[in-house]
């Protein structure tokens, strides 16, 4: 029997698990009093959380940043809303407690596709992630082993409900600098203070991060500046490709947690960031104006 052809059976077992474990559970107490469902049930509650997963497809527009469909984004996140017309006819997935999961529980993975891409995967981490793109998050869930189509799946967990996205393929799901492959998702519990305010307003309400349009790699206990966002802050101030950050308003910084929070902690957005930068045996300082990436990102109309 292939993997694949498990995957109806580890959703079943998984589920028929779901009504005891979630006694334990304070977020999904009205499940508790629920009686034993039958096999019938059971296939129809896996069925409509399959469904609940959908594919979307995107044309890239030429020059535009963004598109108008994109109803809102949180760039803190990085969740957004997309601009559904007509009717799905699926029914939604609950949002689950994202902070609830413990290391090694048992969570599905479930991609577009329904029960032939569906995966049992568990739980391995739940720490700090950063990425090169001015990115950070204080607690994502770490899985393994790994899938392929880990872009946008729903992480679910025992009870079937929804507590985490799809963002990334990792090589270290345990701790930095250990191999372990698997999968990064950010948890649904980011999304719920937020998700009124993504639906009325497009985006958070109150003062925005300053954004540089940086891409930083840590490498040998150095920022090194892979990329450059065109037109952006960074660029207008003259940082390049290949400049090493070594120092933000008069204090060292070696990996991107010191970058982000030093620059994050000048101010809200516009505020200016002084950088200092080593080229070869070149150093120089730069003043950085940094502005809200939601301004840079923001739709142009298509012709």
């Amino acid at each position: 029997m292939t993997p694949r052809s498990l995957a109806p059976l580890v959703l079943a077992a998984c589920l028929a698990c779901a009504w005891p474990a979630a006694a334990q559970q304070p977020a999904d107490k009205p499940l508790a009093k629920e009686p034993a469902p039958s096999e019938k049930e059971i296939d129809q509650r896996i069925t409509e959380t399959l469904a609940a997963v959908v594919r979307v497809k995107m044309r890239a527009v030429p020059e535009a940043r963004s598109n108008a469909t994109l109803a809102g984004y949180d760039h803190a996140t990085g969740f957004g809303l997309l601009k559904v017309q007509g009717d799905l006819a699926v029914k939604p997935l609950p949002l689950g407690d994202s902070a609830a999961l413990g290391v090694r529980e048992p969570v599905i993975i479930m991609p577009h596709g329904g029960r032939e891409t569906a995966s049992l995967a568990q739980v391995m981490s739940r720490r700090q992630f950063t990425g090169s793109w001015e990115y950070l998050l204080e607690s994502a869930i770490f899985t393994a082993p790994p899938t392929m189509t880990w872009a946008g799946a729903a992480l679910v967990n025992r009870q079937l409900r929804l507590v985490g996205v799809g963002s990334l393929l990792v090589r270290d799901t345990v701790e930095p600098g250990t191999p372990e492959p698997g999968n990064m998702f950010v948890p649904t519990d980011l999304l719920k203070p937020i998700l009124a305010e993504l639906k009325a307003n497009g985006r958070t309400a109150g003062p925005q991060r300053p954004w540089l349009g940086l891409n930083t790699e840590e490498v040998q206990g150095r920022l090194l500046v892979s990329r450059v966002s065109p037109e952006g802050p960074a660029a207008r101030a003259g940082v390049r490709q290949g400049d090493v950050i070594v120092g933000v308003a008069g204090a060292p910084v070696k990996t991107h947690v010191e970058l982000y929070r030093k620059v994050w902690s000048l101010g809200a957005a516009g505020v200016e960031v002084p950088l200092r930068l080593a080229h070869g045996a070149d150093v120089r300082d730069v003043r950085v104006k940094s502005i809200d990436r939601f301004e840079y990102f923001k739709s142009k109309q298509a012709l």
